[in-house]
C-alpha cells in the first residue's frame, strides 16, 4: 500500500477513535434524581436477580409533571423464585424471568424512570420508581451498587437504608462492557431498605460512529487516488 495512503488512514483512524471517546460526553441523568439525555440514547438491560416473595414486573416510565406513565416493560417474573424461600427466595435469570438483553432508546429531551411493580398473592402491592421524588422522596433505588452483591445472600441487609447512587458506578454506564447496576428495594417486608429484591445492569449501547467514520475515511482517501490517477494518465 501506498505510504501516504497508509499514513492517512492512520490519522483518519486516530481521529475516528477520538470522536468515538468523545461521544459519550453529551449531558445526561441516569440516577435517582431521574433519567434524561440531550439525544436519543439506546440502553442495554440485563436481569440479575430478584429476592422476596412478590412476584414483580420492572418498566420505563415516561414523567410529565410528576406522572409517571409506563412506555415499556423490560422484564416480567412469572413466579416470585426459582424454589420456594429458599436462599431468600431469590429469582435468576432464566426461572423466574426470561433470559437474554433488552434494549430501549431513551428519546432526547424526555424525562423517564424505572418502575418496580409487585404482586403478592395476586394482589397488587404497589410501585416504587428509581426517581426518588415520585417515591414522596423515598429512595428505592441505588444506582452503581456493584458492592451490594457481596450482600446479596446475608439474611438481612439494613446498612444501604441511607445509600445514595456511587457517581463512578453512574458514569460507567458509558463503559463498554462494564455498565451499572441498579438494584431496588421494593417496600415490602417493611419498606427494610436491603435494596436486593431486584437487581439489574444498565450499558450504554454506544452508537456505530467508529466503523462508519473510518469507512467514510477510506472511501474518500480511494476517491482521492483514483482522481490523482485519472489526472497522471490524461
Amino acid at each position: 500500500m501506498n505510504t501516504k495512503i497508509l499514513s492517512a488512514l492512520t490519522a483518519t483512524a486516530a481521529v475516528t477513535a477520538m470522536l468515538g471517546a468523545a461521544a459519550p460526553a453529551h449531558a445526561f441523568s441516569f440516577g435517582t434524581s431521574g433519567i434524561s439525555f440531550d439525544k436519543d440514547q439506546t440502553v442495554e438491560f440485563n436481569f440479575l436477580e430478584s429476592h422476596g416473595a412478590y412476584t414483580s414486573s420492572l418498566g420505563i416510565y415516561e414523567v410529565n409533571k410528576s406522572v409517571a406513565s409506563l412506555v415499556s416493560t423490560l422484564f416480567s417474573e412469572t413466579k416470585s423464585s426459582d424454589n420456594g424461600d429458599s436462599n431468600e427466595w431469590k429469582g435468576t435469570s432464566g426461572n423466574t424471568v426470561a433470559s437474554g438483553p433488552v434494549t430501549f432508546q431513551f428519546l432526547a429531551n424526555k424525562v423517564y424512570t424505572l418502575g418496580l411493580s409487585s404482586l403478592y398473592n395476586g394482589y397488587s402491592a404497589g410501585t416504587v420508581y428509581s426517581t426518588s421524588s415520585l417515591n414522596g422522596k423515598k429512595q428505592q433505588a441505588v444506582f452503581g451498587g456493584s458492592s451490594l452483591f457481596g450482600d446479596l445472600n446475608l439474611e438481612k441487609t439494613n446498612k444501604f437504608g441511607a445509600a445514595k447512587e456511587n457517581t463512578n458506578g453512574v458514569s460507567s454506564l458509558f463503559n463498554k462492557g462494564f455498565g451499572t447496576t441498579i438494584s431496588f428495594d421494593d417496600a415490602g417486608n417493611g419498606n427494610d431498605k436491603d435494596f436486593q429484591d431486584f437487581t439489574v445492569t444498565a450499558e450504554a449501547v454506544p452508537e456505530p460512529m467508529t466503523m462508519t467514520g473510518l469507512a467514510l475515511g477510506l472511501g474518500g482517501l480511494i476517491a482521492a487516488r483514483r482522481r490523482r490517477a485519472s489526472k497522471a494518465a490524461s
